[in-house]
């Protein structure tokens, strides 16, 4: 028994590894949300086994949990670099429709105006009057026309309220449209697919939009990034920790190894 207990503790001290690993590797990506695994005991036992008898069997990875905390800003001075200065996520639809999640805020422009992210997901917003009042409930593609009036495109800017307004070279500004972000009743259920992009799932729930500053939705900050959330201090603090609850579990192997060929000598 004690041979199967150290090897799942062998098992999940080697996940706990790579989880650590994959943190500590994305120290440096925007928008990135660090994991922690949590582990459950397992005991044997049944309703008619006294119970202080039960015996424990080992550990069980119970799940893998992200932590959405909010990491560093980083200014760029960048006008399509937007943070989320509070809770939300950006919307973002991909060439093949899917519709994906991110606290990665590096926007750009594509050839026809549609403001994109490096992978040319395009952001999602809401349609808005003149005043940058929403018009609509359903996010849409935000495109910024060439041209207004014959004057042609110069420049962007996104308010702290999600307007996104462009700049014309006869010194004219229209409001594109609005930013929307997404909230999730658990986020925690969100499916990671890379790129600092997660997937709505049954378990998170689908998403809720809102308006950015209203809420519990933060304000946005034009020309900065949020990092990574990952303490590297930390990390290495928990891959130390790991390696000796690894190193232990090996330990305990090889000590139920030599209990047992003492056993075999004794018999022969």
């Amino acid at each position: 028994m004690s041979f199967y207990t150290s090897l799942n503790g062998m098992k999940n001290a080697q996940t706990d590894l790579s989880v650590i690993a994959h943190n500590i590797a994305n120290v440096e990506t925007n928008g990135f949300k660090r994991s922690r695994t949590e582990f459950a005991d397992v005991v044997v036992g049944s309703a008619l086994v006294n119970p202080r008898m039960v015996q424990g069997v080992g550990a069980t990875l119970e799940s893998i949990t992200q932590n959405f905390a909010v990491g560093p800003i980083e200014q760029t001075g960048s006008a399509l670099d937007i943070a989320v200065n509070g809770d939300g996520f950006f919307t973002t639809r991909s060439t093949t429709g899917q519709t994906l999640y991110t606290r990665n805020g590096s926007f750009g422009l594509d050839e026809n105006g549609y403001v994109t992210d490096n992978a040319y997901n395009r952001l999602q917003g809401y349609a808005v009057d003149a005043s940058g009042v929403p018009t609509s409930t359903t996010p849409a593609d935000l495109q910024i026309p060439a041209t207004n009036a014959g004057a042609e495109f110069a420049s962007v800017t996104v308010a702290g309220d999600g307007n996104l307004i462009a700049s014309y070279d006869d010194g004219s500004t229209i409001i594109v449209g609005k930013v929307a972000l997404a909230s999730f009743v658990s986020p925690n259920g969100l499916k990671q697919v890379g790129s600092s992009n997660w997937q709505a799932t049954g378990l998170s729930g689908p998403a809720n939009y809102g308006n950015p500053g209203e809420g519990r939705y933060g304000d946005l900050m034009s020309g900065g990034i949020e990092r990574s959330n990952v303490d590297i201090a930390e990390e290495l603090v928990s891959l130390i920790t790991a390696q000796r609850n690894f190193q232990a579990n090996a330990k305990a192997i090889d000590a139920a190894t030599q209990i047992s060929q003492a056993v075999i000598n004794l018999r022969t």
